[in-house]
């Protein structure tokens, strides 16, 4: 991840730190990493079980499912089994990130981010492991690092809580 980083000149801070699995456990995370935007990032698919997801939301947002599954021209979506996320994003369950896409290699997982982080300066995420957390502006996250893992997104607008 951070060779991937350093060679595409990529600047970020990182922050090393005790194993978070919640969003209420990375609040001191979210201090040191200010100002980034604070993400949730959930593994989700379709209810025909044909597509995958990764939803970047705003930390204080709540998912809502069928606002997104519409957004996206499915009937629902619901999370993913760890298994898939697994075997697509080579990540565990506590450490989901947009990061996890350079192991999307066959580009399975559509990633799928709220338009206030495209909006925010810098984004904070997790680089494939809950131990460690970067800040990185987004231009460069939405721009080189996604090209050079040959993803692209689709913007959807989350509602606050």
């Amino acid at each position: 991840m951070y060779d991937l980083l350093d060679g595409v000149g990529i600047k970020y801070d990182r922050v090393d730190h005790e194993p978070v699995r919640t969003m209420d456990a990375c609040a001191e995370i979210d201090v040191a990493l200010a100002p980034a935007a604070v993400c949730k990032n959930l593994f989700l698919r379709d209810s025909k079980r044909t597509g995958l997801y990764l939803l970047m939301l705003c930390g204080d947002k709540k998912l809502r499912a069928k606002e997104i599954a519409r957004q996206v021209g499915c009937s629902r979506l619901e999370f993913a089994p760890p298994e898939l996320m697994e075997r697509h994003l080579g990540i565990e369950p506590g450490a989901v990130t947009v990061m996890g896409l350079m192991n999307d290699t066959d580009n399975q997982v559509n990633l799928l981010v709220d338009n206030d982080l495209l909006a925010a300066e810098y984004i904070g995420c997790h680089p494939c492991v809950n131990t460690s957390s970067l800040r990185l502006r987004s231009s460069d996250l939405f721009g080189p690092v996604l090209a050079t893992l040959h993803h692209g997104y689709t913007p959807v607008t989350v509602e606050p809580a």
